[in-house]
């Protein structure tokens, strides 16, 4: 079994960002970058689906520039055999990267793609969807647990008030939950000899004909700052602040 991994290069999740001073964008010159968590836990899931060895070959891709390739030798380190980097310039919406992946995932005939059920970056958790709708592959999404059985996918998704359990056939498109797994540590050697490794490039152009996108991004503002609270003595107190303050009426 193929496996294909999308990850993403995003913001540390420990940094916080802020946007620049004109509005235009969130400001990231200089701020430490990394692998989106994520996609960390999806190919945490492919190589121990490997380590069972119910996978043969794990290939992490990565859509950007060439500051990509550290995200995509980290997936290395962590044990991929193959990287390939899709390059583009331009900063592709949820839409256009599921056509760009569908371009390279009819190329490559996976048996199964993985992704992060979200990026840090936007949080809009839309990717995985489009592509599993593009090409019409059964998709799992928030997956916390993954079993194959004769060929089939058994995913546990998280979902609100509890869990849902799928069966699908492959191949398939699953978007991976923090609560997939606990991704390993990335040993300092193993991190020297994928920076030896080669990664494969190709142009999203040649996958995709189409990226663009009908957002535009008007402006990135700081949320306004919460107003203090107001401390109460009593219950009743609280009920007269909230009717009076609030025009909750009790």
């Amino acid at each position: 079994m193929k496996i294909l991994v999308a990850i993403k290069r995003v913001q540390d999740y420990n940094v916080k960002v802020r946007p620049k001073s004109d509005g235009s964008d969130v400001d990231i010159d200089g701020i430490k970058m990394g692998i989106n968590p994520f996609d960390e836990n999806a190919l945490e899931e492919a190589l121990r689906l490997r380590e069972q060895e119910l996978a043969t070959e794990i290939t992490v891709v990565s859509i950007g520039d060439s500051k990509n390739e550290d995200v995509l030798r980290h997936g290395l380190a962590m044990g991929a055999n193959r990287a390939i980097l899709i390059e583009s310039e331009e900063y592709l919406q949820p839409l256009g990267v599921a056509k760009v992946l569908k371009g390279l995932v009819e190329k490559e005939k996976p048996d199964l793609i993985l992704l992060g059920k979200l990026a840090l970056d936007s949080d809009a958790g839309q990717t995985g969807q489009m592509l599993a709708g593009l090409l019409n592959y059964p998709q799992g999404t928030f997956v916390s647990k993954i079993e194959i059985d004769n060929n089939k996918l058994i995913v546990t998704r998280e979902i609100d008030g509890g869990t849902n359990i799928l069966e699908m056939n492959m191949p398939a498109v699953l978007t991976a939950d923090l609560r997939l797994n606990e991704p390993r540590f990335v040993k300092l050697p193993n991190l020297m000899m994928a920076r030896k490794k080669t990664i494969e490039k190709v142009k999203a152009s040649e996958l995709a004909n189409d990226t663009s996108t009908n957002l535009e991004l008007l402006e990135v503002s700081v949320p306004p700052s919460r107003k203090a609270g107001i401390k109460v003595s009593s219950v009743e107190e609280l009920l007269e602040k909230l009717k009076d303050n609030e025009g909750i009426k009790l």
